[in-house]
């Protein structure tokens, strides 16, 4: 997935959503190695409703969604691959993405090699701000 738009998209239509108080939700294929909810999966295809007051401890990274979030009560973790991401949507107005299916293979082992230049990125990232830290000062 070297290159691809997909997450970016994904990051922009749920901070639109977010910002017009509107609800994201993402489509999911299921596929049979995908460990979710299965009581809730309709047609290999289950919803999610990833907004704030549903999914805790969200992230939208470069190969995964992955949040807390409660079925029927039950605390569960959930990491989403990329790859299996149909679509993301604002509920109330029924806008937002949708995405061809991808191929799982190509995906996996373009995660091997992003996932390593992802910890060198978020290394990079951390000590940049690390060094961009401000301090405030009272002056009387």
């Amino acid at each position: 997935m070297s290159g691809s738009t997909k997450p970016y998209l994904i990051r922009a239509i749920y901070e639109w959503c977010i910002d017009s108080d509107l609800t994201p939700y993402i489509s999911v294929v299921v596929y049979p190695d995908l460990d979710m909810p299965a009581h809730f999966v309709t047609n290999d295809e289950i919803v999610f409703n990833i907004g704030l007051q549903a999914a805790h401890d969200l992230v939208i990274s470069n190969h995964h969604i992955s949040f807390m979030a409660r079925f029927n009560g039950v605390p569960r973790k959930l990491d989403i691959p990329l790859h299996a991401v149909k679509g993301i949507f604002a509920k109330e107005v029924n806008q937002g993405l949708s995405f061809p299916v991808e191929d799982r293979e190509a995906d996996d082992q373009a995660f091997v090699t992003e996932s390593q230049e992802t910890d060198l990125v978020e290394s990079m990232t951390y000590q940049e701000k690390g060094l961009k830290k401000t301090n405030l000062r009272i002056i009387k």
